[in-house]
């Protein structure tokens, strides 16, 4: 091969030279390797497998008003249905009113006195189904269902006839709690202010530490008379005030030019608006005590921040999910919060209904802030 030859290959070799070590340099950076390959497995399982926009199995209750042969069959039909799930029995109207406030299910079907007696003298009798409709995904879908599962029950009973082609003997009063138009923005904005909070705080936290190590200043921080849990706290803080400021920011947009309501008590939702800002803080401060440099502690905020927009029931109904989705989802910050916004917001509820949802919120923030401790100590040493 001549010299000339060799020449024209020359800059052949050096690309595939520069291919090479660019390779061993990505595979030498494992976190990086890992997220390329975990990346889009998680999201072909999550969106294949945990994702169902017509939401099946969901949480409900009956009301039963007598025990007829009518009210068994609807109880039977609606056990033995993909849509709902039988969990409860509310005697009472203000019991109905307690387990759709706290989230504790999504329908309650009742069925009244003297329904069957009516029904058999052609009287056209009334079933009441009460719906929370905060999410209007997950209600409507299994409303629609709700008359074809009720006619199929009730065709076998003597002396009832149901004709396909006719309407039926009884009438469905549904009653759209919390958002009786079906209005989507009244589901979206309280989400987005969760969704929103997760996503900046934890970007803004997860550079925290990478960015002193990167710039060289860690050593200066450490050489003043100043502890480490001060130096934690004195970054953490800042960001605090950023994080109330978004919140304030979203819900007064939320007020005035989306029309979604406050019902509840203005200061309990400040007050877990505040844990949840403190929650997210620790988990990106974490990440970046974890991460070698800026760039992996951005991607590791991302890894987290997927399944927690996906599995929270901020897009899709949580209940619609399957079970393994559900347990990963009560382990993310978000999924609570969402839960407690929407019932402060759209329903009203205290802070004594959302016990469950706020001690978990507690609780992650509690194991959030000891690793972050932890961590940061090591990170030190």
């Amino acid at each position: 091969m001549t010299a000339e030859r060799r020449q024209g290959f020359a800059p052949l070799r050096r690309f595939w030279a520069m291919t090479i070590k660019e390779f061993i340099q990505m595979t030498r950076d494992r976190l990086t390797m890992g997220m390329m390959i975990m990346l889009p497995i998680m999201q072909l399982l999550l969106f294949g497998f945990a994702i169902n926009t017509t939401p099946h199995h969901l949480p409900t209750a009956v009301m039963m008003g007598e025990s007829t042969d009518a009210s068994r069959a609807i109880l039977a039909a609606l056990q033995n249905t993909d849509f709902f799930d039988i969990n409860g029995v509310a005697t009472t109207p203000d019991a109905m009113d307690r387990m759709l406030e706290s989230g504790e299910v999504l329908f309650v079907v009742e069925i009244p006195p003297n329904f069957e007696r009516d029904l058999r003298r052609g009287l056209s009798p009334s079933l009441l189904v009460a719906a929370d409709a905060t999410d209007p995904v997950a209600s409507s879908s299994a409303l629609g269902a709700l008359s074809g599962i009720i006619n199929t029950s009730l065709a076998g009973l003597r002396h009832i006839r149901i004709e396909a082609a006719q309407d039926p003997p009884y009438t469905i009063i549904q009653h759209r709690r919390y958002n009786p138009a079906g209005k989507s923005t009244l589901n979206i904005v309280p989400g987005l202010l969760g969704t929103i909070l997760t996503m900046t705080l934890l970007i803004f936290t997860a550079l925290a530490v990478t960015r002193e190590i990167e710039r060289g200043t860690m050593e200066n921080l450490l050489a003043m008379p100043i502890r480490p849990i001060e130096i934690m706290m004195g970054k953490i803080m800042p960001y605090v005030f950023v994080g109330t400021f978004q919140a304030a920011l979203i819900i007064f947009s939320g007020l005035f030019v989306f029309d979604v309501p406050i019902l509840g008590d203005p200061w309990s939702l400040a007050l877990l608006t505040l844990l949840f800002v403190v929650t997210n803080l620790s988990i990106g401060y974490t990440f970046s005590t974890i991460a070698k440099n800026q760039l992996q502690a951005v991607q590791m905020s991302m890894m987290f921040f997927l399944p927690s927009i996906l599995l929270s029931g901020f897009m899709f109904p949580f209940d619609g999910m399957p079970k393994w989705a559900q347990y990963i989802g009560e382990c993310l910050p978000l999924t609570h919060y969402l839960r407690i916004v929407r019932a402060i917001m759209l329903k009203g509820a205290d802070i004594t209904v959302l016990g469950f949802d706020s001690a978990m919120l507690a609780a992650i923030a509690l194991v959030a802030i000891t690793i972050a401790v932890t961590r940061f100590h090591t990170t030190l040493d």
